[in-house]
């Protein structure tokens, strides 16, 4: 495990509480559909010691990439692209799924890209169940974009892994993120 500073916040959001936390390094985590108990549950099990609140800190750095992360997010909601650059802090994440997370995070605003094209960015051309596993664990839903990638065949796929209420509930959330992006997708099939 990795000892860092960390800080957090929370702010409102359309299907409950959005938890965001955020390093000197970048954005680390922002979970949504849970308590602020598990998110921070969550995250301390990512880290060595418990991490310190928004406020309880002498250095800026993690502030400033939080309140970055919080006006991306409340762009994001409001339905309009981000205009500030985003660090992220992902190391402690396995190599595989910072590589996946890194080239999903490029996807731009407003645009979708398959599983199979995210397997072909990180040169893993026939990885996209792999890339969808990635996906699945990003433990910084929204800002890194995992709803902008769809399946091969312009469905939605999947989204959230397990952890947010039905599959059902879980595809009208990335259907409803891709709208406020302008973004139509079809009905996934399955």
């Amino acid at each position: 495990m990795i000892e860092r500073i960390v800080v957090r916040t929370t702010i409102a959001g359309p299907w409950g509480p959005i938890h965001i936390a955020a390093t000197a390094g970048g954005v680390i985590a922002v979970e949504w559909m849970t308590t602020r108990a598990a998110f921070d549950v969550s995250l301390d099990r990512r880290l060595t010691r418990p991490a310190a609140r928004a406020g309880e800190m002498d250095d800026d750095t993690p502030r400033v990439n939080l309140d970055a992360a919080v006006a991306a997010l409340e762009a994001l909601l409001a339905g309009r692209p981000t205009t500030r650059e985003l660090r992220f802090d992902l190391a402690d994440r396995p190599v595989w799924d910072r590589h996946v997370l890194e080239a999903v995070a490029l996807v731009p605003w407003g645009t979708t890209v398959s599983y199979g094209e995210i397997a072909q960015r990180v040169g893993s051309p026939r990885a996209a169940r792999a890339v969808g596993g990635a996906i699945g664990r990003n433990p910084i839903s929204l800002l890194i974009p995992c709803h902008r990638v769809i399946a091969a065949d312009g469905t939605l796929g999947g989204y959230g892994g397990d952890a947010m209420g039905s599959r059902e509930d879980r595809l009208a959330m990335k259907r409803e993120l891709l709208l406020r992006e302008g973004v139509a997708v079809g009905r996934s099939g399955g």
